[in-house]
């Protein structure tokens, strides 16, 4: 992938055959998420979901850092009104469940660090793969911050108990090993191999049976809120059993050749 010194913008999109790639694009910012932003992301999910070429998304970064997370001169500056009115931490929840929930799958490409709220949002992609230099703290202990419920909830159902309480209640900074080891990365890579590290991982992705991935990571992501709809997931075992994407899986297999879904 390449990564120009692009001025400071919104995320950028680019849609390569089945792949769509988000790039946070504020680059001296450590790609700092402004709240034109937030508003920008949730555009570009509904637009990826919308076509139905697309059979993976990446979300990155620009730069030394993949996000320093939510801007927090927008959280001062609530801190200071008096009128009640949506958080930015609500406002930021939105997205990262936005994210959780899209239908094909994800992967983060962590081109570097990953601090604050964009930890969740990385959490919310259904892989992570991240340059061997990178790290991670979730600061909210230092700052007096309760984070927001389903961001803790993630974490939880992710990393586990342990791992949370760590980065939480420490707020310390990991490295990319201790990523690796608490599971938070699904790989690691040297930057000049970061990119066919992802390429492989969306190569696959998008490869596979669109359909029952849809349902299948649907039916993950419900178990690990304790939420499972198991009606609705019987039924679209059910489908699939009759569906043409099993008829051309099945047929591929006997055939020794790659399944055309």
């Amino acid at each position: 992938m390449t990564e120009t010194a692009d001025a400071a913008s919104e995320p950028l999109l680019e849609i390569d055959g089945a792949r769509a790639t988000i790039r946070l694009n504020r680059p001296r910012l450590l790609n700092r998420l402004q709240s034109s932003d937030l508003a920008r992301l949730l555009e570009l999910f509904d637009t990826i979901e919308a076509d139905p070429r697309i059979r993976v998304m990446v979300l990155t970064g620009t730069g030394r850092a993949f996000s320093a997370g939510f801007d927090l001169g927008t959280i001062a500056e609530r801190t200071k009104s008096a009128a009640e009115e949506q958080s930015a931490g609500s406002a930021f929840e939105a997205i990262a469940n936005r994210l959780e929930d899209i239908a094909i799958p994800t992967i983060c490409r962590l081109n570097g660090g990953v601090y604050g709220g964009s930890t969740d949002l990385a959490l919310a992609c259904d892989f992570r793969i991240g340059v061997d230099t990178c790290e991670m703290f979730m600061p909210a202990a230092r700052l007096g911050l309760h984070y927001y419920n389903s961001g803790i909830a993630r974490y939880v159902s992710r990393l586990g108990v342990n791992a949370a309480k760590q980065l939480f209640l420490t707020a310390q900074k990991i490295d990319a090993a201790e990523m690796l080891r608490i599971g938070y990365l699904t790989a690691v890579a040297p930057m000049e191999k970061l990119d066919a590290e992802v390429d492989a991982l969306a190569t696959i992705l998008a490869g596979n049976a669109p359909v029952a991935m849809r349902g299948m990571k649907r039916a993950i992501n419900e178990i690990a809120r304790d939420k499972f709809d198991e009606t609705a997931a019987e039924q679209r075992h059910r489908d699939s059993m009759r569906g043409a994407e099993l008829k051309e899986g099945v047929a591929a297999y006997a055939e020794k050749r790659a399944p055309r879904f």
